[in-house]
């Protein structure tokens, strides 16, 4: 399903895929950074929209439902030049249109890098 898509642009791995918690790693690489070689926060809200999405597609019956990201906010608490990140993200609130995702995301070693909320859209397909 990420191939040839962002998820597999930017190195985007899914390490857990549970029932309302999602955790998925990018590495921080030339693929993921700015130009002054800092990871780039584009690249950490497109990782906290990604757990933020997969975790919603999996509660929603995707026969007859779609998601969206509709709102998403960050802080980027932490600067990181190499290594990887790792994002996940806590279903808040889960109701009939909308979701609401908490993610973190930490280096290697527990560092807090980023923090962002995501709020999904839930509409029926055409």
């Amino acid at each position: 399903m990420e191939k040839q898509t962002l998820v597999e642009n930017l190195g985007i791995k899914f390490l857990e895929t549970g029932q309302g918690r999602v955790v998925a790693t990018m590495p921080v690489d030339g693929r993921t950074i700015q130009p002054f070689g800092y990871l780039h926060g584009g690249a950490s809200v497109a990782l906290a929209e990604t757990v933020a999405s997969f975790g919603a597609a999996r509660l929603i019956d995707l026969e007859k439902e779609i998601c969206f990201g509709l709102e998403i906010n960050a802080n980027h608490i932490r600067a990181k030049q190499s290594g990887q990140v790792i994002a996940t993200a806590e279903i808040l609130h889960h109701g009939k249109s909308t979701m609401v995702w908490d993610v973190k995301i930490r280096d290697e070693e527990e560092k807090l890098i980023c923090v962002s909320r995501c709020t999904i859209a839930i509409m029926p397909k055409k």
